[in-house]
């Protein structure tokens, strides 16, 4: 890695027991030599969510979200590498020397300091010119919305001047040039108009992580324009799938739960009405990255959306994303308003929490949103609407909350509960209901629906799981298998490694996936080593498993090398044709385990 040495990485992910690290967020249940727990990189009632104190290692056998404890500190916490590494050592009282970076790396992470630095001076400036004669009518705007000075103040609301490059100007006089201009998103530049601004004459607020920087920018036009709401591009230091608007204030809260909202102005009306635990999305659809964001904060999720067809439909959208996150949501009425902006405004702060305290159970918000496609008056609508209801109760896999829920919605809907109870059991006798939703990526990256992997791969990943589950093996696989008959570039690589680490004498896999640094590569090295077999009982069983599965690595070798010899390489066809006999004679070997 290039900002700390190997040996470093090892002592720091040494000191940090896997175990210790992860039943810090997840609870575990030792079977065993290994513990056990519900996966949080998605959802699922039956734990397939293993961690191995022998190999330091965890994997999850539903979908596959795998590595050490690095990797898991990175991808629970949405870390990077270095991120994660820091809060390990800091876990284990290791003072982690001062980083050194490569060019590339020293260049990246200066544009990025130059880029927030701009944004801090131009959220300055926005509100400089809020409070001047210029940025009266964007003033007016705020007050007329009710907006105390104070809370104008608290969030940095500001107002880009109706000159288009009035910014631009002022920012070069800074002594900004146009190429760091440009990447901070703030200044488009072309050879016609030559340098201009991204947001003029608009009612700005300032967007900031979670550490208080000035990340990016929303703007409202004042007056007539298109678009009426204008976010910042993406840049270097603004990610827009992982940034909450007012998440550096909500996560101070003391409340339980975080109120998710549609825009700026409601989270800003909230926090002024007390409601301090109010965040948005950044004028773009609900994400896994935004949901796994809130899990740092809060296990309880309200959503305050609004109550037009758009606000119902993100809210069917993003609750499969919040539950996959293993998030609890639920979802504030604002009914007979539109949002809570205009909610607070009629009703006051005490009418709101009301609706809070009230908030509805996700399922039956699904359940009343999908009740307005029936006509409840007529016999056959009402009964294809509980057949419908009674196929997504069957989603719940434990027959308890099925049972709650077939209460709940008899209760709602005044149908009889044993009437409802017995079309649940009818339509699960004619196989389980899986709710259509939009496919999300999981917190971990990985995706549930797996693809296969085929047959000389599995078996190539079996032989690597017995070398680190028995070590035994090594001596008995040596004489026919090497690392370079993994045909696989990653297989070969880590078998090499390992290979490597017997010979010395410290068989690690843990370290091995520190070796690499992409997300990806970790999780596919933790599949590596936790490929399973079905059950073999025995040690008969065992070895001849063990003996096809050698034969089969070891053709596919061949096979390979076949297809990728160079026609004038006679050693080489020579070794292949040796390597054949000694095949077809391994074909009646036996090689035992002890």
């Amino acid at each position: 890695m290039p900002f700390y040495s190997d040996e470093l990485i090892e002592e720091i992910r040494s000191r940090n027991d896997i175990v210790d690290v992860i039943s810090g967020y997840v609870r575990l249940t030792k079977k065993g030599s290994t513990y056990f727990g519900l996966c949080p990189f998605h959802n699922e009632k039956t734990p397939s969510f293993s961690v191995s104190p022998n190999k330091q290692m965890y994997y999850c056998f539903g979908c596959g979200a795998g590595g050490n404890v690095i990797t898991f500190i990175m991808q629970y916490e949405n870390y990077t590498f270095y991120e994660a590494l820091e809060l390990l050592a800091s876990r284990v009282g290791i003072d982690l020397p001062k980083k050194e970076m490569s060019p590339q790396q020293k260049q990246e992470a200066d544009k990025r300091a130059r880029i927030l630095e701009i944004n801090k001076v131009a959220a300055k400036y926005f509100y400089m010119l809020l409070r001047s004669d210029q940025g009266k009518h964007a003033k007016n705007y705020f007050v007329k919305r009710e907006l105390s000075e104070e809370t104008m103040k608290k969030f940095g609301l500001g107002y880009s001047n109706k000159y288009s490059d009035d910014l631009y100007r002022y920012l070069r006089k800074a002594g900004y040039d146009d190429n760091i201009l440009k990447e901070s998103g703030l200044v488009s530049i072309d050879e016609k108009r030559g340098g201009y601004d991204k947001f003029w004459n608009r009612a700005m607020f300032p967007i900031m992580d979670a550490n208080n920087r000035v990340i990016g920018f929303g703007g409202r036009v004042m007056g007539e324009g298109e678009p009426k709401y204008l976010n910042s591009p993406e840049t270097a230091v603004f990610d827009k799938s992982r940034n909450l608007y007012g998440l550096n204030l909500a996560r101070l809260s003391k409340k339980p739960q975080i109120l998710l909202c549609e825009g700026y102005m409601d989270v800003i009306a909230l926090h002024q009405a007390g409601f301090d635990n109010a965040v948005a999305s950044l004028g773009t659809a609900f994400t896994a990255g935004h949901a796994n964001l809130l899990k740092r904060y809060t296990k309880d999720v309200y959503l305050t959306f609004d109550s037009d067809g758009a606000g119902v439909r993100a809210a069917l959208r993003a609750l499969p994303i919040l539950k996959d996150a293993g998030l609890s949501a639920k979802v504030i009425n604002m009914a007979p308003h539109k949002d809570p902006d205009e909610f607070i405004k009629a009703l006051g702060p005490e009418a709101f929490q009301q609706r809070i305290d009230e908030a509805e159970n996700s399922f039956m918000f699904e359940i009343r949103i999908l009740q307005r496609d029936y006509n409840l008056r007529d016999p056959e609508s009402k009964t294809s609407f509980f057949k419908e209801v009674a196929k997504r109760i069957l989603s719940f896999p434990e027959e308890l909350e099925r049972e709650n829920y077939i209460e709940a919605v008899a209760s709602k809907y005044h149908v009889g509960f044993e009437q409802l109870r017995s079309m649940v059991k009818h339509h699960g006798t004619r196989g389980a209901y899986t709710p259509q939703k939009e496919k999300t990526p999981l917190k971990s990256g990985i995706q549930k629906d797996k693809k296969k992997v085929d047959g000389m791969k599995q078996s190539q990943q079996l032989l690597l799981t017995w070398l680190i589950e028995d070590t035994r093996l090594f001596k008995a696989v040596e004489p026919y298998i090497g690392p370079d008959d993994f045909t696989e570039p990653i297989y070969r690589d880590v078998a090499r490694m390992l290979f490597d680490q017997y010979y010395n004498n410290e068989l690690n896999p843990a370290r091995i996936i520190s070796c690499f640094s992409e997300e990806e590569q970790q999780k596919e090295i933790a599949a590596l080593f936790n490929a399973r077999l079905k059950s073999v009982d025995g040690k008969a069983e065992r070895e001849k498993a063990l003996n096809e599965t050698i034969v089969r690595v070891k053709q596919a070798s061949l096979d390979y090398r076949r297809e990728h010899l160079d026609p004038t390489d006679m050693v080489g066809l020579q070794q292949i044709i040796n390597d054949q006999k000694q095949l077809d004679r391994m074909g009646k070997l036996h090689i035992s385990i002890d």
